[in-house]
């Protein structure tokens, strides 16, 4: 990938919930929004199933994914590094 590609795609920080598939891991996204009518903040999140070559993370590792090619019905991420 050129720097210029990267730069373009959407990336996204979140925690590992699943391994158990090969080469895939499941990230949890959470994000904050405020409720439009009681100005409070909710937390929203979303699953993302993302490619994992090296099969490095972890249940419970904190990890930036990054939008790729469509290599699965689901998968459309792949593993960018490892937070902590």
């Amino acid at each position: 990938m050129s720097e210029e590609t990267k730069k373009t795609k959407r990336k996204l920080t979140g925690v590992v919930v699943s391994d158990k598939a090969t080469k895939t891991i499941v990230v949890k996204v959470e994000r904050k929004t405020m409720h439009p009518k009681y100005h409070k903040f909710v937390t929203n999140s979303k699953k993302f199933h993302a490619h994992d070559e090296s099969e490095k993370a972890q249940i419970g590792n904190t990890v930036t994914i990054i939008e790729s090619r469509p290599r699965s019905a689901l998968k459309r991420w792949e593993l960018l590094n490892i937070v902590k």
